[in-house]
């Protein structure tokens, strides 16, 4: 049998994309097809590495070979990815804005920001972190960075800042400009002027998602940050107690205003509970349940998952180390999962944006 291209792709025209509900072949994933003989090869690009799809996609691409064409072919498959983008965020380079809220301070809303970005790092996405809590930045902290100044340079008249590599992303913080022993006083003009710099005067570089750590509230920040750049969306971290839930509507309000209008990739749920080292199998639910799901529901975003109360990750974070880097249980997985999800939704709601297909929420 003389194996061709058209036969792949009339095969692989039986693959699904799951989140999309289009064919391989019709969303152009199928690339760079070779064939030898018996052996064929193909990339499929998804639009993202941190697809949480990528291995069942993989298996039906094989599954669709065998059953329409042969199961004596030897196929390998080459999965890549592109990710997409749905509009120009304002920043050269920068494909998506991912804005990380809360309404109320203490839920955490920083450690997963940046657990979020290491975690998206982690599976081949070019990622940026942005401190934009001008009132408490805390990155310095959480990446052992406390005294580091980025390197600023001049260009055409202009400074323009390299934000700070490590941990295999980049970062910026109004920490890194000021003295953590002396308060800033900072006014709204100020705020504004300040949060914008660390978006325009950085050079970026190619960047598949730019996390932003927004501080808690609904302030100047939170108005300069989504009025002045075009968000992909936002993710709302909160805790179960009602008092944090009721803090957190405000915000997603605020998101969700005709004058702001930033999509909600989902809600997560932090300190959802506590298991004792003694007893894995024990879940106390110490500031109640079920808050975070409801939330979501509430305002029709993703559940994105809950994050357990485990002293490691403060105890990571005061290291300058994020936990999902030392962790290899349950957190590591916990924040690699919810990074999965943020990135799927983001291709979803960009796949919906653009009519790249007829999109239906999973």
């Amino acid at each position: 049998m003389q194996l061709t291209k058209e036969q792949v792709l009339q095969a692989l025209s039986n693959v699904e994309e799951p989140d999309l509900k289009k064919d391989l072949v019709t969303l152009n994933m199928i690339q760079d097809i070779q064939i030898d003989g018996n052996k064929l090869a193909f990339s499929v690009v998804l639009t993202t590495p941190a697809c949480p799809l990528k291995g069942l996609i993989e298996n039906a691409c094989r599954n669709a070979i065998s059953h329409f064409i042969s199961p004596e072919v030897d196929v390998t498959v080459n999965m890549t990815s592109q990710v997409t983008t749905q509009k120009n965020t304002g920043v050269p380079g920068v494909k998506n804005i991912i804005a990380v809220a809360s309404g109320k301070g203490g839920v955490g809303k920083s450690t997963v920001a940046a657990n979020l970005a290491l975690a998206l790092a982690s599976t081949g996405a070019q990622v940026g972190l942005i401190d934009a809590d001008i009132y408490g930045p805390s990155v310095p902290i959480m990446f052992g960075l406390e005294g580091a100044r980025p390197k600023a340079t001049q260009q055409n008249g202009k400074t323009r800042i390299e934000p700070i590599e490590k941990y295999g992303i980049k970062l910026l913080s109004i920490g890194f400009f000021t003295d953590p022993n002396q308060p800033v006083p900072w006014r709204g003009p100020m705020v504004s002027t300040a949060v914008k710099q660390l978006f325009n005067d950085a050079e970026w570089g190619d960047l598949d998602y730019l996390v932003v750590d927004l501080p808690p509230g609904t302030g100047d920040i939170h108005i300069t940050v989504t009025q002045s750049f075009p968000i992909t969306g936002a993710v709302i971290v909160t805790t179960p107690q009602n008092v944090a839930l009721a803090d957190a509507k405000k915000g997603v309000g605020m998101l969700m205003m005709d004058s702001i209008n930033v999509p909600i990739l989902g809600v997560i749920e932090n300190m959802s509970y506590f298991t004792p080292a003694e007893l894995p199998d024990n879940k106390y639910h110490i500031f109640g349940q079920g808050g975070g799901l409801a939330l979501a529901e509430l305002v029709g975003a993703p559940f994105l998952g809950e994050l357990p109360l485990v002293r490691s990750v403060s105890e990571s974070g005061d290291a300058g180390k994020p936990v999902v880097l030392t962790d290899e249980g349950v957190m590591h997985k916990a924040f690699v999962h919810i990074a999965e999800r943020v990135a799927q939704q983001i291709a979803i709601n960009n796949a919906r944006a653009t009519n790249y297909a007829d999109v239906t929420d999973r």
